[in-house]
């Protein structure tokens, strides 16, 4: 008897414009009860995120420019939100460490499509002090302190056992020395300028609330929109 043949792949078109999107209930937003400041409802989203069950809900893209000003991304972790920013680390020497040096702005993006949710950060981004950034790093794993010490971050390495060798060689000085130093790694506080809120809904009116950092109109002291505690917040056509 011959082997049944193997399906026949589908065009990507075809396979791409089958997906769907939220075929889940999704929460209810008022953006009327929405405090005055972004973090106190990004704490919010985020506990909302763990219960619905999101698989990594602290995995955010980051987003800077190179030296000829072209947007680059990846994912990577958040290790904090509070009334300074939103926390992440890396080390220094990395792509992004060169290129925050050198323009030190960023943007944040997170989705919880269990949710229906997202949000995004805009805003200047500062180096925090050795201290804390050693704190961060002895704070978390073994396994994320081997990586830290492994290698040469976005350094082109010259095989797959290459890396594998000092892999290894970190995982053993990791577990006898947990408090070693790795002195590139640095904590980065993203300090918001604007975040926005994006509640999805499957009828397609979603809804999208954004703070803006305000200061007071220096000529007359008055500031627009309803915005409390250096915040003013606006709805946006989805």
């Amino acid at each position: 008897m011959s082997e049944a043949a193997a399906p026949t792949p589908r065009p990507f078109s075809v396979l791409l414009h089958a997906q769907r999107v939220w075929d889940t209930e999704l929460p209810d937003f008022d953006p009327a009860t929405a405090p005055a400041a972004p973090v106190p409802l990004f704490h919010a989203w985020f506990a909302g995120a763990v219960a619905a069950g999101q698989p990594e809900p602290h995995a955010m893209t980051l987003a800077t420019a190179d030296a000829d000003g072209l947007p680059d991304v990846r994912t990577l972790l958040l290790h904090d939100a509070d009334e300074r920013g939103f926390h992440f680390a890396s080390h220094a020497t990395s792509a992004k460490g060169h290129q925050l040096a050198a323009r030190p702005y960023a943007a944040l993006g997170f989705y919880w499509p269990s949710l229906g949710r997202q949000v995004r950060v805009r805003g200047p981004v500062t180096r925090c002090t050795p201290a804390e950034s050693h704190a961060d790093l002895h704070a978390r794993s073994t396994g994320a302190l081997a990586a830290a010490l492994t290698g040469t971050q976005s350094e082109v390495v010259e095989s797959v056992a290459a890396l594998h060798r000092a892999a290894d060689a970190a995982w053993e000085r990791a577990r006898a020395e947990p408090d070693a130093e790795a002195p590139t790694w640095t904590r980065y506080v993203v300090e918001p300028a604007e975040v926005e809120f994006f509640q999805g809904d499957a009828r397609r009116r979603h809804i999208r609330l954004r703070y803006r950092r305000t200061e007071a109109d220096t000529a007359t002291g008055s500031q627009t929109g309803p915005e409390t505690g250096g915040w003013t917040r606006e709805l946006l056509w989805p």
